[in-house]
């Protein structure tokens, strides 16, 4: 009968090796490698992530190894399952900002001039919500009602659809969920469903999609000034759905990022989403 203590600590090993393995496989790594001392024994094993559950020490292998077999692969499925619900993805944006912005402009007031379009449309006021929440880094406090603000804040947002054609994976559990391209650069396999530390590159197929262009376009205007454009900044991010208000945050987000920047400055920014 295998000893219970050596069981327990080979398995604690084990899921160790797998967490490390999928964990590091949101950045693409080769392969995965723990080590670990299993208590009752003198020696240290280096295991492979890919050799879980394949290969151990022989003395293991008997009845109770094959029970214990079982148990390490639910273990396993049960470590991947929660860490890669824990992956995040992130969303990218490229930001075209314009400025002149004035040197005395900190603490000044603002308020939101909404177009004759956009006057009592609930798209609108969630979307300058949004806007609110992000303008912290220009140094502007919102107009009390009925007070007359330095500076007028404009929004404009849209999301015009074309087609294109990507590489997709045909297995589509190796997709990102944003529509552009494979979530990881390959796969895993080998023997017995363990992964034998073979890199596999899956087929890829041309797919035609529709691309959404989600964007952002805030503009300041100061009254002090005739009404003069000092600032002027524009986020664009691409997807495969039409997903704009989930967007919006991000897309607030990076137009004020780096506040106020350059003039004519072009940059990319990219931003966490978790899943």
């Amino acid at each position: 009968m295998v000893d219970l203590q050596n069981i327990l600590g080979f398995a604690y090993c084990s899921v160790c090796a797998m967490l490390r393995f999928l964990q590091e496989g949101c950045n693409l790594p080769a392969h995965a490698m723990v080590l670990c001392r299993i208590k009752g024994r003198s020696d240290v094993g280096t295991h492979y992530a890919g050799n879980v559950g394949n290969q151990a020490e022989g003395y293991m292998w008997n009845k109770s190894g094959r029970l214990f077999g079982t148990l390490l692969r639910f273990l396993a499925v049960m470590a991947s399952t929660a860490l890669l619900a824990g992956c995040a993805s992130t969303i990218s944006a490229r930001v075209t900002s314009f400025q002149q912005w004035p040197a005395d402009a900190s603490g000044q007031s603002y308020r939101i001039v909404p177009a004759a379009s956009q006057v009592n449309n609930l798209e609108f006021d969630s979307i300058a919500d949004t806007v609110r929440a992000a303008i912290g880094p220009t140094g502007l406090v919102e107009a009390a009602a009925g007070s007359s603000p330095r500076f007028d804040v404009h929004i404009s947002y849209d999301n015009p659809v074309t087609q294109t054609w990507v590489q997709r994976y045909n297995d589509p559990y190796l997709n990102d969920g944003w529509g552009f391209g494979p979530a990881f650069g390959g796969y895993y396999g080998g023997y017995r469903g363990w992964g034998g530390g073979i890199y596999m590159t899956p087929s890829v197929s041309n797919v035609p999609v529709d691309v959404y262009k989600n964007t952002l376009t805030v503009t300041i205007k100061d009254n002090r000034n005739q009404g003069a454009e000092v600032y002027r900044s524009s986020a664009v991010n691409v997807s495969a759905g039409e997903n704009l208000l989930q967007v919006m945050p991000y897309l607030a987000q990076a137009v004020f990022d780096g506040f106020p920047g350059n003039n004519g400055q072009v940059r990319e920014v990219e931003y966490d989403h978790r899943r």
